[in-house]
Formats: C-alpha cells, sequence, structure tokens
C-alpha cells in the first residue's frame, strides 16, 4: 500500500501554518504514544507515520518539495530511511518544538534532556459539598432568597491554612526537592521511557510541614458549621441545580475551596399541579353552577382571583388564567393558570332535592339525545 497524503495523516489543509501543523501533530502524538498503548502494533505504525508526517512539512524546504513532487520529491528525509531510526529518535528530534521542551516531556516525561523547574505549591484543592433545597411553589414562581447553615472544612485561623505552628514554615519536600513528582525508569523495546507519579511524602504539594499547628494538626483547615446565602431565581425546576463557587470545603493547606451544588426540590403543592411554567388547577362547581355560570373565586400562586364561568361549561373545560402561572428562568414573561372545570356530584341529596331532580330529568334540555357517533353504532348495531 502506498503511502498516505501527509496533510492527510495530519488532518490539516495544505494551507496549514507552522502552527497548525504543530497542533495536529501534538493531538496525534499523544493519542498513539506508546505509553498510551502498549503493544499495539497499529498504534505504533501511526505514531511512526505522523512523526514521518511533521517532520517533512515543518521543514518549509521539504514542504515545498513535497507540495511540488509528492512523496518522491522527499525520498530519504523521514522515518526509515536516513531519517528516524527508532521511536527514540523521534523523541530526540522534536525536543524543541513545543517552547523549549518537548511534548513528550510535559506528558509522559521521557524523551527530553530539560529538567522540570520546582513548581509553587498551592495545596490540596476542597471538595464539593451537594445541597438539597426544598422549595414550595410559590418560592419557585417568583425566586426567593434561602439562608441555610452548612457544616464544612474552613480555613484554621491560627495558622492561617498554612498548617504549621506560629512561628514555623513549611519546607521543601527532601523526597522530590519540591517538584511534588516522583519519576521512575522503565526500559522496552522502544527504548527509554520515565514514568512520573505524584510524591507520597508530600502528596504532590511539593513542601511539607516542619512543626504542625496543633489547632488543625496540620492540615490547615478545620470543621465549623457557616451560613451561606442562596439566590434562587425564578422558574427552577425539580432536580435542576446551581453552583456557588468557592463555598464547598476549604483546600488543605492554602488549597483553592470547593464549590457548593445546590439541587431544588419541589414541594407538593396542596392546590396546584405544574405544567412547566403552567399551573393546573382543578375546580369543583356543582352541576347548576355550571349550567347557569356565574363567578367563581379561585387560588393563584399571588392570593386569590374570582373566575368567570360561562352557562353551560362542560365537565373537563380548561379555563386559562393569564399570566398566573410561573416566571419563566432568565428570561421576561410568565406561565399560566389553567383551570380544570370539574363537576361536583353531591353523594347525598335531600327528599325535595329528589323530586326537583326528578321533574328537571323529563325536561327537554335535561333529556340526552344521543350524538352522531351513538346513532351510527346503533344503526351497525
Amino acid at each position: 500500500m502506498g503511502k498516505r497524503d501527509y496533510y492527510e495523516v495530519l488532518g490539516v489543509e495544505k494551507s496549514a501554518s507552522q502552527e497548525d501543523l504543530k497542533k495536529a501533530y501534538r493531538k496525534l502524538a499523544m493519542q498513539f504514544h506508546p505509553d498510551r498503548n502498549p503493544d499495539n502494533k497499529e498504534a505504533e505504525e501511526k505514531f511512526k507515520e505522523a512523526a514521518e508526517a511533521y517532520e517533512i512539512l515543518s521543514n518549509d524546504d521539504k514542504r515545498q518539495k513535497y507540495d511540488r513532487y509528492g512523496h518522491d520529491g522527499v525520498k530519504g528525509s523521514a522515518y526509515g530511511s536516513s531519517g528516524f531510526t527508532d521511536i527514540n529518535d523521534i523523541f530526540s528530534h522534536f525536543s524543541d518544538i513545543f517552547g523549549g521542551s518537548s511534548i513528550f516531556d510535559d506528558f509522559f516525561g521521557g524523551g527530553g534532556s530539560r529538567t522540570r523547574g520546582r513548581r509553587q505549591s498551592t495545596g490540596v484543592p476542597g471538595s464539593d459539598l451537594r445541597v438539597n433545597l426544598k422549595l414550595t411553589l410559590e418560592e419557585i414562581a417568583t425566586g426567593t432568597t434561602k439562608k441555610l447553615k452548612i457544616k464544612k472544612q474552613v480555613k484554621c485561623n491560627q495558622c492561617n491554612g498554612t498548617g504549621a505552628e506560629a512561628g514555623t514554615s513549611t519546607k521543601t519536600c527532601p523526597v522530590c526537592h519540591g517538584s511534588g513528582e516522583v519519576k521512575t525508569i522503565s526500559r522496552s523495546v522502544f527504548g527509554q521511557f520515565v514514568n512520573i507519579s505524584s510524591c507520597s511524602n508530600c502528596n504532590g504539594e511539593g513542601t511539607v510541614v516542619e512543626t504542625p499547628c496543633k489547632k488543625c494538626m496540620g492540615d490547615g483547615r478545620v470543621n465549623d458549621e457557616v451560613s451561606v446565602s442562596i439566590n434562587v431565581p425564578p422558574g427552577v425546576n425539580e432536580g435542576s441545580y446551581m453552583t456557588l463557587r468557592g463555598e464547598g470545603n476549604a483546600g488543605k493547606r492554602g488549597g483553592p475551596s470547593g464549590d457548593i451544588m445546590v439541587v431544588f426540590q419541589e414541594i407538593t403543592h396542596e392546590y396546584f399541579i405544574r405544567e412547566g411554567d403552567d399551573i393546573i388547577y382543578d375546580l369543583y362547581v356543582s352541576f347548576p353552577a355550571a349550567t347557569l355560570g356565574g363567578e367563581v373565586e379561585v387560588p393563584t400562586l399571588n392570593g386569590k382571583a374570582i373566575l368567570k364561568i360561562e352557562a353551560g361549561t362542560q365537565p373537563g373545560k380548561m379555563l386559562k388564567m393569564r399570566d398566573k402561572g410561573i416566571k419563566h428562568l432568565n428570561h421576561s414573561g410568565h406561565g399560566d393558570q389553567l383551570v380544570r372545570v370539574n363537576i361536583d356530584v353531591p353523594k347525598k341529596i335531600t327528599s325535595k332535592e329528589k323530586e326537583l331532580l326528578k321533574e328537571l330529568l323529563n325536561s327537554a334540555n335535561f333529556k340526552k339525545s344521543p350524538n352522531s357517533d351513538e346513532k351510527n353504532f346503533f344503526k351497525r348495531f
């Protein structure tokens, strides 16, 4: 099989800049690196193929020849000929293409001769917290502010979060010498690889506490209960959440604080059923009231309101009360309140009421006449 086009290998256009080539090669090198694909011959070949393509296209002179003559114009210039001899050769060849350090130094710790600089210790980040916040439908409709007491880890005020006793300080970790990492070297048929892991002596911080603070025992934080104010926007839903950045547990020895994830829970309402930003209310009226029509008082999220019932309103009909629902989340406007009309049939009636109903039963307007579908059914039957 012939060689693939170098631009196709890197996944770039022929007009790609040197920076575009570098980014494309970096991505492929990370994807098919032997450390990530042990004993995978296909990944190894793709790794070599990407290195060959980049070696040609990153050189202006070779790129011009390749653009003009194709693979024939650059014979003897790439991997497998007079160029690279093995994967270690690839590592060393590209050790300077990314700002003075190899991508393999940055991500795998091998291939280059540059020594990692001592890093600044920033402590261990604090963990996140989750809070379930119950809200009434009225609170959801307009938004609200809640104040909660939360137990969490806060910065120790005796050592100011450093973990060191007053008058003392931290010192450089003697194991990793401040880098926060420990290197181990392994060898394979592909050459030498350097594996980097977090230093177990300082937990990757690069420093250790010489004299721990007596209050926090060197942790830099203590347990406490604090008040947190939560501004709930209108229109939130059951299960939706908001994140309070930096309000979680304090970080260990000066590390950044975690977050608080507030998960909203909707309390079941006594009268209303929520449908998106609309609310449904079941209104029960007597048969005479539905027949004669009139005005009734119904509850809303903002108090009581008068609703007009048209004469002859049928059971199950939905009456709309505009803008009486829940305010839309993140934009203007409100949902509606939908009133579903139900006929309230009494379970017990007096003898006089019974006589009146019997009288009505024989009246023309109260005799049920079958509709067209029923008539057709009986004809077919």
